[in-house]
């Protein structure tokens, strides 16, 4: 793996625990008004959105578009249908609200 491989991996795993934490820190600020599922989905748009920003300018150094735009939406979708429902796995085998994204961020 040459130099500009490894500056781009690293730049992925940076920009996925920003994400990833941004997504934890909306869903908790929100799962205090709302049920687990919607504060989990509004906490998901919002990361995407960093995460399609971040990804295409700071990861791979692309310039935005239609075609890389779909990409990463359908990619995100599958994504998202596989994480709201462990989340809600995760809360109906007892996990609390606060914990049950946690464990989803390890499997997903």
């Amino acid at each position: 793996m040459n130099s500009e491989m490894w500056g781009e991996a690293r730049r992925f795993v940076v920009v996925g625990i920003t994400v990833t934490i941004l997504h934890y820190a909306v869903y908790w600020l929100l799962m205090h008004y709302m049920e687990a599922s919607v504060a989990f989905t509004i906490g998901y748009f919002v990361s995407f959105l960093a995460n399609y920003y971040l990804s295409a300018r700071y990861t791979f150094h692309k310039k935005k578009s239609l075609n890389n735009g779909i990409g990463f939406i359908a990619a995100h979708a599958f994504n998202y249908l596989l994480q709201v429902s462990l989340l809600k796995l995760m809360l109906c085998i007892g996990l609390s609200k606060t914990l049950a994204p946690l464990g989803l961020y390890a499997i997903a």
